[in-house]
């Protein structure tokens, strides 16, 4: 069976879809810095599905190396599914450059020079697919997150132009847009139940949905319909809001 290579293998999501692509037959390469964190996950994953889990050290944020991950890869990915992400308050955001500068880096600009590399092999090949996890947030800036947000926009803008280059191709690009998920990450938010998914909830979506070709993915499905209606709150009414 082939390779589904998932990128920020550490976070609650990324260990769902790790779960669920291997329960339905694919090996796995998970990757991720320190990647000892993962061991246990992966004798896990090998003993319930009997399928192939590698593990490999990556950074994200590191451009240097992403060519040489990529190229040493033992046999290449049928799929990449980018899970990787970081997120602080707003507040420390917009006051600590390194923060903002980490926010962007670690949501756009490393997962771009990643998936650059992978677009070129995957559109010679013209087979695979990449699934790209982005965030309501990037749907419209709202003073909440609009750092991690405009990062998020950046992610989403970059997978449609990516999926309209490589349509062509036969290769699928499929973005992912959850909004409130109970991770690590959100712990000690105060969220809405009805509006907030749980990781194996998430990863079964982003499965069915890669499978079935979909394009754009809200998750829980009523986040697109709740963004419909942000975006379209005219933007004098907007900016005077707290949402």
């Amino acid at each position: 069976m082939s390779y589904v290579l998932i990128i920020g293998a550490k976070s609650d999501i990324a260990k769902e879809v790790a779960r669920t692509y291997a329960k339905n037959g694919y090996n796995l390469y998970l990757a991720a810095r320190d990647i000892s964190a993962l061991e246990d996950l992966a004798v896990d994953i090998r003993v319930r599905s009997n399928v192939e889990v590698k593990l490999k050290e990556l950074d994200v944020t590191d451009y240097d190396t992403h060519n040489e991950f990529y190229k040493f890869l033992e046999q290449r990915p049928l799929g990449v599914v980018v899970v990787s992400g970081y997120m602080v308050e707003q507040n420390k955001a917009q006051k600590d450059w390194k923060e903002s500068l980490n926010t962007i880096n670690v949501n756009y600009t490393g997962v771009v020079s990643l998936l650059n590399i992978v677009a070129n092999d995957f559109e010679k090949q013209r087979v695979g697919f990449i699934v790209g996890v982005s965030s309501v947030a990037g749907d419209r800036g709202r003073k909440a997150n609009y750092i991690y947000g405009s990062a998020k926009a950046a992610f989403s803008a970059y997978l449609g132009g990516l999926r309209n280059r490589l349509n062509e191709s036969g290769v699928q690009v499929l973005t992912v847009k959850p909004g409130f998920v109970n991770t690590a990450m959100t712990k000690g938010m105060d969220l809405p139940e009805k509006l907030t998914a749980q990781p194996n909830e998430v990863a079964e979506d982003i499965f069915k949905a890669q499978q079935s070709g979909k394009n754009i993915l809200y998750t829980k499905w009523i986040w697109r319909y709740v963004m419909l209606v942000i975006k379209h709150i005219p933007e004098f009414i907007f900016k005077k809001m707290s949402i």
